[in-house]
Protein backbone atom coordinates (compact mmCIF):
# COMPACT_ATOMS: atom_id res chain seq x y z
CA UNK A 1 0.00 0.00 0.00
CA UNK A 2 1.55 3.64 -0.90
CA UNK A 3 2.70 5.62 2.18
CA UNK A 4 -0.36 7.84 1.29
CA UNK A 5 -2.99 4.92 1.53
CA UNK A 6 -1.42 3.77 4.53
CA UNK A 7 -2.14 7.47 6.52
CA UNK A 8 -5.77 7.55 5.33
CA UNK A 9 -6.22 3.96 6.38
CA UNK A 10 -5.21 5.11 10.17
CA UNK A 11 -7.32 8.08 9.95
CA UNK A 12 -9.99 6.38 8.75
CA UNK A 13 -9.44 3.84 11.65
CA UNK A 14 -9.01 6.03 13.81
CA UNK A 15 -12.21 7.97 13.26
CA UNK A 16 -14.26 4.51 13.11
CA UNK A 17 -14.73 4.85 9.37
CA UNK A 18 -16.45 1.21 8.38
CA UNK A 19 -18.43 0.94 11.77
CA UNK A 20 -20.91 3.54 10.79
CA UNK A 21 -24.24 2.04 9.62
CA UNK A 22 -25.30 6.16 8.40
CA UNK A 23 -24.18 9.33 7.18
CA UNK A 24 -26.16 11.98 7.30
CA UNK A 25 -25.51 14.95 5.11
CA UNK A 26 -25.77 18.49 6.50
CA UNK A 27 -26.24 21.17 3.32
CA UNK A 28 -25.19 24.81 4.71
CA UNK A 29 -24.86 26.47 1.86
CA UNK A 30 -25.19 30.19 0.62
CA UNK A 31 -27.79 28.72 -2.00
CA UNK A 32 -29.42 26.96 0.31
CA UNK A 33 -30.13 28.95 3.78
CA UNK A 34 -30.25 31.64 2.23
CA UNK A 35 -33.33 32.31 4.33
CA UNK A 36 -31.69 31.82 7.94
CA UNK A 37 -28.36 32.65 6.54
CA UNK A 38 -24.70 31.81 7.40
CA UNK A 39 -25.25 32.04 11.22
CA UNK A 40 -28.53 30.09 10.82
CA UNK A 41 -26.69 27.06 9.22
CA UNK A 42 -23.96 27.26 11.56
CA UNK A 43 -26.30 26.74 14.42
CA UNK A 44 -27.86 23.77 13.06
CA UNK A 45 -24.52 22.54 11.94
CA UNK A 46 -23.53 22.59 15.88
CA UNK A 47 -26.51 21.37 17.19
CA UNK A 48 -25.57 18.21 14.83
CA UNK A 49 -22.73 17.47 15.88
CA UNK A 50 -23.35 18.49 19.68
CA UNK A 51 -26.98 15.98 19.68
CA UNK A 52 -24.63 12.94 18.01
CA UNK A 53 -21.52 14.02 20.81
CA UNK A 54 -24.00 13.98 23.68
CA UNK A 55 -25.90 11.15 22.27
CA UNK A 56 -22.88 8.56 21.97
CA UNK A 57 -23.72 8.44 18.16
CA UNK A 58 -20.50 9.84 15.76
CA UNK A 59 -17.95 8.06 17.86
CA UNK A 60 -19.82 4.99 18.37
CA UNK A 61 -20.19 1.64 16.78
CA UNK A 62 -23.28 -0.69 16.58
CA UNK A 63 -27.15 -0.14 14.67
CA UNK A 64 -27.40 3.83 16.04
CA UNK A 65 -23.48 4.14 15.15
CA UNK A 66 -23.59 7.57 12.71
CA UNK A 67 -21.54 9.78 10.44
CA UNK A 68 -21.75 13.45 9.90
CA UNK A 69 -20.72 15.39 7.30
CA UNK A 70 -21.19 19.30 6.80
CA UNK A 71 -21.54 20.05 2.84
CA UNK A 72 -21.92 23.00 0.90
CA UNK A 73 -24.65 21.96 -1.77
CA UNK A 74 -27.25 19.15 -1.89
CA UNK A 75 -28.09 20.32 -5.38
CA UNK A 76 -31.40 21.34 -4.61
CA UNK A 77 -30.86 25.05 -3.70
CA UNK A 78 -33.87 25.93 -1.27
CA UNK A 79 -35.37 25.11 2.07
CA UNK A 80 -32.40 25.26 3.67
CA UNK A 81 -30.47 24.03 5.59
CA UNK A 82 -31.05 20.51 3.74
CA UNK A 83 -30.51 16.97 5.66
CA UNK A 84 -30.19 13.79 3.83
CA UNK A 85 -29.60 10.40 5.90
CA UNK A 86 -28.39 7.32 3.79
CA UNK A 87 -28.47 4.25 3.44
CA UNK A 88 -32.11 4.96 4.02
CA UNK A 89 -31.57 8.40 1.25
CA UNK A 90 -34.63 10.42 3.44
CA UNK A 91 -33.81 13.78 2.84
CA UNK A 92 -35.50 16.56 5.20
CA UNK A 93 -36.16 20.29 4.39
CA UNK A 94 -35.37 23.35 6.91
CA UNK A 95 -33.59 21.33 9.34
CA UNK A 96 -32.99 24.63 11.85
CA UNK A 97 -31.43 23.65 14.89
CA UNK A 98 -34.14 23.75 17.08
CA UNK A 99 -35.17 20.64 15.14
CA UNK A 100 -32.16 18.90 15.18
CA UNK A 101 -32.45 16.97 18.60
CA UNK A 102 -36.00 15.70 17.72
CA UNK A 103 -34.26 14.43 14.19
CA UNK A 104 -31.38 12.91 16.23
CA UNK A 105 -33.93 11.18 18.60
CA UNK A 106 -36.66 10.20 16.21
CA UNK A 107 -34.68 9.23 13.06
CA UNK A 108 -31.39 8.13 14.61
CA UNK A 109 -32.19 6.42 17.71
CA UNK A 110 -35.95 5.37 17.61
CA UNK A 111 -35.55 4.49 13.56
CA UNK A 112 -38.45 6.81 12.71
CA UNK A 113 -38.38 9.75 10.15
CA UNK A 114 -40.40 12.76 10.57
CA UNK A 115 -42.94 12.45 7.85
CA UNK A 116 -43.84 15.86 7.69
CA UNK A 117 -40.05 17.12 7.59
CA UNK A 118 -39.38 14.45 4.72
CA UNK A 119 -39.42 15.93 0.96
CA UNK A 120 -37.84 13.23 -0.75
CA UNK A 121 -36.33 9.87 -0.45
CA UNK A 122 -33.62 7.80 -2.28
CA UNK A 123 -32.32 4.39 -0.89
CA UNK A 124 -29.62 2.82 -1.16
CA UNK A 125 -28.85 0.37 -2.99
CA UNK A 126 -30.94 1.91 -5.87
CA UNK A 127 -31.01 -0.69 -8.63
CA UNK A 128 -31.92 0.78 -12.10
CA UNK A 129 -35.11 0.29 -12.66
CA UNK A 130 -35.24 0.57 -16.72
CA UNK A 131 -32.42 -1.60 -18.81
CA UNK A 132 -29.41 0.58 -20.23
CA UNK A 133 -29.68 2.30 -23.33
CA UNK A 134 -27.59 0.38 -25.92
CA UNK A 135 -25.65 2.71 -28.26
Amino acid sequence: MPESNEKLAKIAENLLIGEFHRHVMLCVGDACCGAIGKDGAQAAWDALKDELKTRNLSLATGPTACYRTKVSCLRVCAGGPLLVVYPEGTWYGNMTADRIPRFVQEHLIDGKPIEEWVFARNPLPNPPTAEPVQG
